[in-house]
């Protein structure tokens, strides 16, 4: 098999995009444009890159965008954008998590497809606020970039679950630990340090909206489940720090199975050690993204089972979204890439007025706002010192 892009891949001209946020000395933003490049179904053609007009110029023309098209204010360009002929079909919104909502809604409301980096919003309100918005606007495509429900082995695990092959799952157990925030990193004037921990713009949660939320999802994307109540308690370690560095929370789903969260940034030796775990009546499955091309398999009674991407073990759900032979490390980025890919596709199907293929598939607004309930649960249960709290 040579290099390729993801399977079902055909090109119909490339999507136009533009992006908020993402300018120069951001991390995530280049990370989106790398997997918006990967497949090459996206054209980078816009973008309000900074809020300062001056970094705003100095990137788009970093990244070789034209004048007329580098905007210092991301209404301006909605409006300018959805006025154009040859305007962007979709923007990525890579700011800090208080911009998602004004941005979001101003893009939503001009008609252009929305890929919106994770948490949805600021608070539940305001995601409750873009899925109302999101009814009225029927042929406006949105999607969340919780992006490792894009790894081939995590679609692999999903695909066991629904398949039967554990059985009636009854535990879910997702970590993410790091050690980025072990020091008082935001009073340096750390960028990304400096917005995680302000209340301000990040929201009420700083490592469960961060973090947390990534895990959470991640466990109700292949257990299938629905949460219905938790417990948790945040943790601010770092002295004067606003928000929590360290997140335990235990889940009650819908049914009768269990779970539980660890999600910390003051883990000391951890980078980004996400694992999951999840265990059913007929076998157990661990993903570890250290290792993301490997998924362990454990059948009741039987011997554990190493299942590999791009090996002969690997279903359907898994090859569609395999690149390169089992053996060839696949990672982050195409992780990533496979999340844009997918939306690629919804957008071209909408373009061309074509049915949608059911294997297509993509975290939208229902994830987003599952995953705020999960951070308003989380503080509130928190502040009342864990105490079980509906989801």
């Amino acid at each position: 098999m040579a290099i390729e892009g993801s399977k079902n891949q055909k090109n119909t001209g490339r999507i136009r995009y533009g992006m908020v946020g993402g300018g120069q000395g951001a991390f995530i933003g280049a990370v989106h444009r790398i997997a918006a490049r990967i497949d090459d179904k996206y054209e980078f053609v816009a973008g309000a890159l900074s809020a300062d007009a001056a970094k705003a110029k100095a990137s788009g023309e970093e990244l070789g965008l034209h004048a007329d098209r580098i905007y210092s204010d991301y209404k301006a360009m909605a409006k300018a954008e959805a006025a154009r002929a040859d305007g962007i079909e979709a923007v990525a919104i890579v700011t800090p998590n208080h911009m998602h909502f004004p941005v979001a809604k101003a893009f939503i409301e001009a008609g252009i497809h929305v890929i919106c980096d994770k948490p949805l919003s600021l608070n539940l309100k305001e995601a409750k606020a873009l899925e109302a918005l999101l009814k009225k606007k029927p042929n406006v495509i949105f999607a969340l970039t919780h992006n490792y429900s894009g790894y081939p082995m995590i679609r692999q695990a999903r695909e066991m679950v629904e398949n039967g092959e554990l059985g009636e799952i009854r535990l879910v157990q997702g970590e993410y630990p790091q050690d980025w925030l072990a020091t008082d990193l935001e009073k340096t004037g750390q960028k990304q340090a400096a917005w995680r921990t302000d209340p301000k713009r990040s929201g009420a949660g700083g490592c469960v909206g961060d973090i947390g939320t990534h895990t959470y999802q991640l466990g109700n994307y292949v257990s299938g489940l629905t949460a219905i109540e938790l417990s948790a308690e945040l943790t601010s370690f770092v002295k004067g720090r606003k928000l929590d560095d360290d997140v335990d929370v235990r889940l009650h789903y819908k049914g009768g199975a269990k779970g539980h969260i660890w999600a910390s940034q003051v883990a000391v030796g951890h980078e980004n050690g996400l694992k999951l775990r999840v265990y059913g009546t007929k076998g157990g499955i661990e993903w570890v993204q250290a290792d993301p091309n490997y998924l362990w398999f454990t059948p009741l009674g039987g011997q554990k089972r190493l299942i590999t991407r791009g090996g002969s073990g690997a279903g359907a759900a898994a090859s569609r979204v395999t690149r390169v032979p089992g053996g060839h490390p696949e990672g982050y980025l195409e992780g990533f890439a496979n999340i844009y890919s997918e939306v690629a596709q919804a957008i071209l199907a909408k373009r061309t007025g074509k049915k949608l293929d059911k294997a297509i598939q993509f975290p939208g607004i229902k994830d987003g706002v599952e995953g705020m309930a999960f951070i308003d649960a989380c503080v509130k249960s928190s502040a009342k010192h864990g105490k079980w709290t509906k989801v």
